[in-house]
């Protein structure tokens, strides 16, 4: 016995006495302007629609919509090496779960070539418009690329504040939580406080900076993460360390401990985010840090919230700040009396 034949929009149209165009109007819920339709003709259509139970086609409805339902995912940085997959994956796990309840479908760009040791997203043979629009990741992006990205009206989200005021992102408010922890350790008496990290590149490195000298003032800015930095710190009269990337501060904490210094009772470090690099050292052996938390899972769901609020015309709410988490930890405590 043969399947019965499907029906198809020219079927509804004749059901419903209107043309096949009313009908695709009404299965779009079209409300441009110049478009109206009466609405006894447009529930004649639904009443048709329900009784013969018609299912509309994906494809023909993307191709009326323009859209694919694909969300491209494009990485200036490496995000499956282990030296960076745990900072990176559930970022990558907020953005699969956004798309996934939206009913899209991800495409992640991995022929982009590799110029100067760096990726680029803009090349000759680029599949970018098979995505409906594409989340940007990465600490470095190319600034030129995603200006002409935006130039050229195609749709972005990027992970992370940019500079560029046009592009559409979710960051995470580095400077707000870094200044809550400078003043948190000026309320427990530490007068001398450093910042140790490049404070500079990429946004996420100039934010914390900011809100470490929004609420330190003229405080002290190292760069080098060595025992002779640190040597020097002390010396400064430096008590607390406030450190971008938490890999560094438990060397120094090594280094610390190798001139008989106890952290915090004699040093207190705080840390500034979640680990890009790997730890090294026992496991056993380090310590609980004082800091906060990047919200990465909520950051790579949101941008995908965002990135589609843009494909349907949103104006605003495009660049988003979200709060970190704070971390007690172990690490900050009153400085020793000297």
């Amino acid at each position: 016995m043969s399947n019965p034949r499907r029906i198809t929009q020219r079927d509804i149209a004749r059901l419903a006495r209107v043309s096949q165009a009313t009908v695709s109007l009404v299965l779009n819920n079209r409300t441009d302007a110049g478009v109206r339709i009466a609405p006894e003709t447009r529930e004649r259509v639904l009443e048709v629609i329900r009784e013969t139970g018609y299912v509309a086609d994906p494809i023909a409805r993307r191709l009326v919509d323009r859209r694919n339902r694909i969300i491209g995912v494009f990485t200036y940085e490496p995000v499956f090496p282990s030296a960076t997959r745990d900072f990176y994956h559930p970022f990558l796990v907020g953005i699969e779960e956004a798309a996934e309840r939206l009913g899209c479908d991800l495409l992640l760009f991995t022929s982009t070539p590799v110029v100067d040791g760096r990726r680029r997203i803009l090349h000759e043979e680029n599949r970018l418009r098979l995505a409906d629009g594409s989340v940007l990741l990465g600490r470095h992006m190319d600034a030129d690329e995603v200006s002409k990205l935006v130039a050229d009206g195609y749709p972005i989200a990027a992970v992370g504040r940019r500079d560029h005021d046009a592009v559409p992102y979710v960051g995470a408010d580095y400077a707000a939580a870094t200044a809550a922890l400078v003043r948190n350790a000026v309320a427990l008496g530490h007068r001398t406080c450093a910042y140790v990290g490049p404070g500079a590149g990429a946004e996420s490195s100039t934010d914390r900076l900011r809100g470490f000298r929004d609420a330190a003032g003229d405080a002290i800015h190292a760069t080098d993460v060595n025992a002779s930095a640190l040597d020097a710190l002390l010396a400064a009269g430096v008590t607390a360390l406030f450190v971008e990337e938490p890999a560094d501060a438990v060397a120094l904490v090594g280094f610390a401990r190798e001139r008989g210094l106890r952290v915090p009772a004699d040093l207190s470090v705080l840390t500034l985010g979640d680990p890009v690099r790997p730890i090294d050292g026992d496991p056993a052996d380090r310590l609980d840090f004082t800091g906060f938390s990047i919200p990465r899972r909520e950051m790579g769901w949101q941008a995908v919230e965002v990135l589609t609020e843009s494909l349907e015309g949103a104006a605003t709410g495009l660049q988003r700040l979200l709060a970190c988490e704070p971390v007690a930890g172990t690490t900050l405590a009153r400085p020793a009396a000297h």
